[in-house]
């Protein structure tokens, strides 16, 4: 007999053929494994789905979302293919300890592995505000109120109290932890300023500096200004002459809101806190926020003997040191107002004279 054995008609046994069945079974099954690893590879490493609209795809995971909720997320907004392979890699990667609320912007078909990077870095998105020189703190506090971006309410601090800068926040942020981001840097600048200060200032503490800083912000919109208005200011402190600066008239009346037309001369006469007009040295508090630059003048300023500066025209202001020297450079300025009121055909708002014009001896 042959050493093989076969079934009675002769075919193969039902043993060889059970295990000729699991072989191909199991060669099936390998092929099938491997090109689902492939594809479970590629998904994750290669490029993801591309955006529905623009160039990218803004998603925000909200704080305390569990993994399969943010692997959801992600597939619903479209920019991962399977949620499924996004858990399983996030749990293979160790990422799924440290992953970050907030919100994200995906480009368009970026790779499951990068989003995941961005997720696990907590590569959020950034917004700004930006703050400019010379506003109220309750103008600060309005601009907050309209970003919707926010939450929470904000007081309006202290005037003076902020620093004017651009500031980024997230998505969700309460206004008042930006607010005190912003009263944060106006510290820390100042107390480095103030260290550096010179020596024989006309006044005792930071504050104080603060207050003539809004004066400066407010009284020029020139940078390169800054510094020789200050030390007019300091020079008029020194030899006991009054500030006479017309955006503290207007504070006392408005708030430092735009008073819309020129101050009247009963309005330059009534003595109040802020009329420096009438009173003698800074008014009780600052007048507004002022920036880095004008605070940087006060503490800092140049060496002149300057007293006087009026309007020059053109935006800016000339100087003087006399006041007859003052006299001209006001007598030019007249003459300036008298050729655009001719211009114009109109003599002025009833009543009302512009003293921002005009810086004259007390």
């Amino acid at each position: 007999m042959s050493g093989n054995r076969r079934s009675a008609k002769g075919g193969v046994s039902p043993a060889r053929r059970l295990i000729t069945t699991a072989l191909s079974a199991a060669a099936t099954f390998v092929v099938v494994l491997m090109a689902a690893l492939m594809w479970a590879v590629w998904t994750y490493q290669g490029p993801g789905p591309a955006a529905k609209s623009g160039d990218v795809t803004t998603v925000e995971l909200r704080r305390g979302a569990s993994l399969p909720e943010i692997a959801s997320t992600l597939e619903r907004a479209g920019v991962v293919r399977s949620s499924a392979i996004f858990i399983a890699a996030a749990q293979a990667t160790g990422a799924a300890r440290q992953m970050k609320a907030g919100e994200y912007e995906v480009p368009s078909k970026a790779s499951m592995a990068r989003i995941l990077d961005d997720i696990r870095h907590g590569r959020i998105v950034k917004h700004q505000v930006t703050i400019a020189e010379g506003l109220t703190s309750e103008m600060v506090v309005e601009i907050l109120a309209k970003k919707s971006d926010l939450t929470g309410e904000a007081p309006a601090p202290a005037e003076g109290s902020i620093l004017p800068e651009t500031y980024q926040y997230e998505r969700g942020e309460d206004r008042a932890k930006v607010l005190k981001r912003m009263m944060d840097a106006r510290d820390e600048l100042l107390a480095t300023l103030w260290a550096r200060r010179q020596p024989g200032l006309p006044f005792t503490t930071p504050m104080e500096a603060v207050t003539l800083a809004s004066i400066v912000e407010k009284e020029t919109g020139k940078a390169s200004e800054r510094p020789r208005v200050a030390a007019v200011f300091l020079n008029r402190l020194r030899s006991g002459m009054r500030l006479q600066s017309d955006p503290t008239i207007i504070y006392g009346i408005t708030g430092g809101r735009p008073l819309g037309r020129g101050i009247r001369a009963s309005e330059l006469a009534q003595a109040t806190p802020y009329n420096t007009y009438q009173i003698d040295g800074l008014p009780p508090t600052p007048i507004a926020n002022p920036g880095r630059a004008a605070i940087a003048a006060v503490l800092d300023p140049p060496k002149t003997d300057e007293l006087y500066f009026v309007a020059d025209g053109t935006g800016g202001h000339v100087f003087a040191s006399t006041l007859e020297q003052h006299n001209a450079n006001v007598a030019r300025w007249r003459n300036v107002e008298r050729q655009r009121a001719a211009s114009s055909g109109g003599e002025g708002l009833d009543g009302a004279v512009d003293a921002s014009k005009v810086k004259a001896e007390p």
